[in-house]
């Protein structure tokens, strides 16, 4: 079993390593080579500052002979696909990583992979790791291409890694094509379609529409080849959710991918408030420290302190429709909250990017006002020291002081994710908390090709 993993082979100007990775299996196929499952699409950690969009990767397992001829053959078919599939010379940094697979997973790879999903890895610490395999584990084959700067490795080598590993949660993702001439043209979906189609697969394929917003999210905007991407739990509904769809344009094929997306992945692991690192992802924990304040534009500032390990400024940006949610917590509460730290600057402190809140207890809201008269209005003060009198039947006391009155929490215990469109590839939605994952299907048309190019 040969997995290959590839990453870094498009640009903001275009291509997309999923489709290259539709292009393999074609050539796969078309020469009689059997896959083990489907392709492996891994998101990895979003706040990557020098990601092109998702920071996604693949990872292709595929039946070849690797004591023969055939395996160098498939190998080499692989580095000269990826050489002229790829957008070098506009800012892609193509890796790839081919691993001989022995009969256990590899430790360090697959610490890599998890690591990979909310740090920040480097090229040196991936080579590393693919030496140590080559030196430690007895059977192991592993080699790895770089091309331009070979920042691609991290991403491939993590690939290789969570394709390896049995994911406790995980979804699917079905990707259609477009054809190369119309590449960067207007996607020619029809919006009433995908609405049908995302009732009719209910609650199976999670966003494809957001109805808040009447916004279609199947759809990438870019001039890339994907023209809609249909993610979910069940292979065989993703399948016919494409019959359902209403699309204007000719398409080049279609390739059913197994992915993490859309389970959080990213926020699994507790952040250190007392040393946060740049560009990673996580979760903390702790009490809300300050008041919100609201800046213009809409997006909200709170301080959480976690435990006595440290205070954290926490930024809920108005696009993610969770600034109200924000705006209504007070001193006190104690959160859980997910998300990206952004880096720090000489004039401002590392921030975390919230992503989601979960509230976990409210604290006591009190306000304190001028006490009662005996005829149930509220009495006056009469200035200091002087007391209060009632100005409705004149009752006077001197003694008197305010009382606390409780203030309604106009917010409830629980999850708040944001819009659906401001969702991230590894967003978890709410309607996955109630499902779990399919299976993997073999006889289904997970891989189609509509035309040759």
């Amino acid at each position: 079993m040969l997995l290959i993993g590839i990453d870094d082979t498009d640009s903001r100007q275009g291509r997309c390593t999923t489709h290259l990775a539709y292009r393999i299996v074609d050539f796969l196929f078309s020469n009689g080579y059997d896959l083990e499952e489907y392709p492996f699409l891994a998101r990895l950690n979003p706040n990557i500052p020098w990601k092109t969009r998702g920071n996604g990767a693949v990872c292709i397992k595929v039946d070849v002979d690797m004591t023969s001829r055939e395996g160098e053959h498939v190998m080499q078919v692989v580095k000269d696909m990826v050489a002229s599939n790829s957008m070098l010379g506009y800012g892609a940094n193509p890796g790839i990583v081919f691993l001989d697979r022995c009969n256990n997973n590899i430790e360090p790879i697959i610490k890599f992979a998890r690591d990979a999903l909310w740090r920040v890895m480097s090229l040196k610490s991936a080579q590393r790791v693919m030496e140590e395999c080559k030196e430690y584990y007895d059977g192991v084959s592993i080699e790895y291409i770089a091309m331009g700067n070979g920042q691609g490795i991290v991403g491939a080598l993590a690939a290789v890694g969570l394709a390896s590993l049995r994911l406790e949660d995980y979804t699917f993702e079905v990707i259609a094509y477009r054809r190369h001439e119309m590449c960067g043209m207007p996607r020619l979906i029809d919006e009433t379609s995908v609405i049908a189609m995302d009732k009719a697969t209910h609650p199976y394929t999670f966003n494809n529409y957001d109805y808040k917003h009447a916004r279609v999210l199947i759809a990438p905007h870019g001039p890339d080849p994907v023209l809609f991407g249909v993610r979910g739990d069940d292979p065989s509904m993703l399948i016919d959710a494409l019959s359902m769809l209403k699309v204007h344009e000719p398409l080049e094929g279609h390739l059913l991918f197994r992915s993490n997306q859309g389970t959080d992945a990213h926020l699994a692991n507790m952040l250190d408030a007392s040393n946060l690192k740049a560009y990673t992802s996580g979760y903390l924990y702790g009490t809300v420290a300050s008041e919100p304040v609201a800046i213009e534009g809409g997006h909200t500032f709170f301080a959480l302190e976690c435990d006595g390990r440290g205070r954290v400024l926490c930024a809920v940006y108005e696009p993610t429709g969770l600034s109200p949610i924000a705006q209504m917590l007070s001193i006190g509460d104690i959160l859980e909250v997910g998300g990206g730290v952004r880096k720090g600057t000489s004039k401002h402190p590392k921030v975390l990017n919230v992503e989601y809140i979960r509230v976990v207890d409210l604290a006591r809201k009190v306000r304190y006002m001028n006490p009662l008269c005996m005829c149930g209005k509220r009495l006056k003060s009469e200035g200091k020291g002087k007391g209060y009198g009632c100005k409705y039947c004149g009752y006077r006391v001197k003694d008197a002081e305010k009382v606390g009155v409780d203030v309604p929490r106009h917010l409830g215990l629980g999850l708040y994710l944001p819009d659906l469109k401001a969702h991230r590839h590894l967003t978890k939605p709410l309607k996955r908390y109630s499902i779990k994952p399919g299976s993997m299907r073999l006889d289904i048309d997970w891989f189609k090709r509509y035309m040759y190019y």
